[in-house]
């Protein structure tokens, strides 16, 4: 009996537990007009910040693609233009 309850005394412990877990977590969610102001604010959202994505973008392959037409170490070169 005293087996029993324990293990109904220890899964209204871990209930309890995981209910107050989630209530908190659905208190500070935000709901859904904040997440269209937050999906908004985002930089991935802003067309400028895309641009400056993708060039840079542009010149990581460039820089990657000459290091693989090369057998020298362009790690160790000075720094060129397209790190600025």
């Amino acid at each position: 009996m005293e087996l029993l309850r324990r293990l109904v005394l220890g899964s209204l412990m871990v209930a309890g537990t995981t209910g107050l877990g989630v209530g908190a977590w659905a208190l500070v969610m935000p709901r859904e007009q904040r997440r269209r102001e937050i999906a908004k604010e985002l930089q991935e959202t802003n067309p400028v910040r895309w641009a400056e994505t993708r060039h840079q973008n542009e010149r990581v392959m460039a820089a990657i693609k000459e290091a693989a037409e090369t057998n020298e170490n362009v790690a160790r070169r000075p720094s060129p233009d397209w790190s600025k």
